[in-house]
């Protein structure tokens, strides 16, 4: 397989924030003005989640370097999910396991050392290396070479069609040299982004100047500010005072008291799902288990638990991943004709788990308590942190649980997510479920090249899969990003690898 098109320019970024209203400095150093910008004002942004791990691209903080467009990648990811140039202009599938790539010329990085094959194959070996693994990477034996000074070789151990889009995710960005002199992997001035990160303080925030040197067009603002904003409250609150420009995660329980105007509801390839013990118990019998899917009633629980912010499921996949919808034609809705009729319940006992780190969950279980009752079921919940409680979710100690699940990993695919949940090998099966119909599905997707037949067979591995109800999704969450008047240009990710970018300015 070749890939080769006319080159794009990317430019993303975003910013994360955690400290109270107020801490947003505006007097940041900038790089000076952009030609062609009409716009030299900075960008503050207040983020959920400060680094935990120092900013290093090897762990989850980098998707905070992407959001901030100050790390890039050999490719980005379209809406489908499909590969597009970034730092690689093109590539090929040499061998059954061998992808080479032809690296971007005339790219400096954010130190002024050009990039090169060997600055590409030096990252990617680092993340290959890394312990823990990135998530990317899990289970993928992979190594890369220069073999021209800008062409890459990346062999993996068996034959993987995902690799283009494996090197998308920001835990696989390519930094210079120096990055990787010390202890840990060091972002600061080290990327190609059109944003360079100049200064991380701790766990409270980052700054951000505009590269004057991007290999791209200028960025449209001076600089970024960065805070890390954990309480939802303050994030809210920095969006209504107007001291920072585009927010991260609203609370759905803030959105009332702000300007509709500035409240924006991304959907997120996240649903909350029901996952049923095909194992044991109650639910062992798939007559129980559709009488447990009939006694759902989705749009109540995006009503008073999501005040009406989330998206009742069709499937596994939702609105996130928009091609999903318009693939569940007559095949797919005549397997799902083929589930089992409802049994009539009395009194039928069954243990529903559930954990409180994300809020809303407890919630949710709740309205699921009344609604199966109502349907003859007797319900016991059990609700405690995620760490006291996955172990037990794992092992099948529950008839039910309540997860919210990402169904999109790194590389943009859900087969990763589907098979870890409902192979019979799968690493995170709660539902202990096995069949071996659902296994061949999952594993004929898997063997596919990105692209339309792949998409339809993931799409016939859903309908397989909720044919056995052997897990029930209720809803699809979305995520809450605010933006004051002005801002043009941020970008609303349901990936959230991109927030702030080239493009994101502050119009005064």
């Amino acid at each position: 397989m070749t890939y080769r098109r006319t080159p794009a320019l990317f430019a993303v970024s975003t910013i994360s924030c955690l400290a109270l209203t107020g801490c947003f400095s505006s007097a940041s150093s900038a790089s000076g003005p952009a030609t062609g910008r009409d716009s030299d004002d900075r960008v503050s942004i207040a983020m959920l989640q400060p680094p935990r791990s120092g900013l290093t691209p090897l762990s989850d903080d980098a998707f905070k370097l992407s959001r901030w467009s100050t790390a890039e990648t050999l490719v980005v990811l379209d809406e489908l999910g499909e590969a597009q140039p970034a730092l690689a202009t093109e590539w090929e599938q040499t061998a059954p396991t061998e992808w080479t790539f032809t690296i971007r010329d005339g790219v400096s990085f954010h130190d002024g050392t050009p990039l090169t094959a060997e600055d590409v194959a030096r990252s990617l070996a680092a993340a290959a290396k890394a312990s823990p693994t990135p998530r990317i990477l899990d289970g993928v034996d992979l190594t890369a070479a220069a073999t021209e000074e800008m062409t890459v070789t990346v062999t993996t151990a068996v034959a993987d069609p995902l690799v283009p889009q494996r090197m998308s995710s920001p835990q696989l960005s390519i930094l210079a040299a120096r990055a990787y002199e010390g202890d840990a992997v060091d972002p600061v001035g080290t990327g190609t982004g059109p944003f360079v990160l100049t200064a991380i303080d701790g766990t409270s925030g980052a700054t951000l100047n505009r590269n004057e040197d991007y290999w791209g067009a200028s960025a449209a603002a001076a600089g970024i500010d960065v805070q890390f904003v954990p309480d939802g409250t303050a994030r809210a609150a920095a969006l209504r005072t107007g001291t920072a420009d585009v927010v991260e995660a609203i609370p759905v329980s803030q959105v009332a008291q702000i300007d509709e105007d500035l409240v924006f509801e991304v959907p997120m390839p996240r649903t909350n799902t029901l996952y049923l013990n095909t194992e044991s118990g109650p639910f062992k019998d798939p007559a129980v288990r559709a009488a447990a899917r009939e006694a759902i009633d989705r749009a109540t629980i995006v009503s008073n638990v999501y005040e009406g912010r989330a998206d009742a499921a069709e499937g596994l996949l939702g609105p996130a991943l928009p091609w999903a919808s318009a693939l569940r034609d007559d095949d797919y809705q005549a397997i799902l004709a083929e589930r089992a009729e409802p049994a009539a319940i009395s009194g039928a006992r069954i243990s529903l788990g559930t954990f409180t780190d994300r809020a809303e969950l407890p919630e949710v279980a709740v309205q699921l308590e009344q609604q199966l009752e109502a349907a003859g079921f007797i319900v016991e919940q059990d609700v405690r942190e995620y760490q006291f409680i996955e172990a037990d979710a794992l092992d099948g100690a529950f008839d039910a649980f309540i997860l919210s699940r990402a169904t999109v990993l790194d590389s943009g695919d859900p087969v990763a997510y589907m098979y870890s949940d409902f192979a019979c090998e799968g690493s995170f099966n709660i539902s202990q479920f096995c069949d071996p119909v659902v296994d061949e599905a999952l594993r004929r997707a898997a063997a596919l090249p990105a692209g339309a037949e792949r998409r339809e067979a993931i799409i016939a591995a859903e309908a397989e899969i909720l044919s056995r109800d052997a897990a029930i999704p209720m809803l699809h969450e979305r995520v809450i990003q605010g933006e004051t008047a002005g801002v043009e240009g941020a970008a609303r990710d349901p990936r959230e690898r991109t927030l702030v970018t080239g493009d994101t300015r502050v119009k005064q």
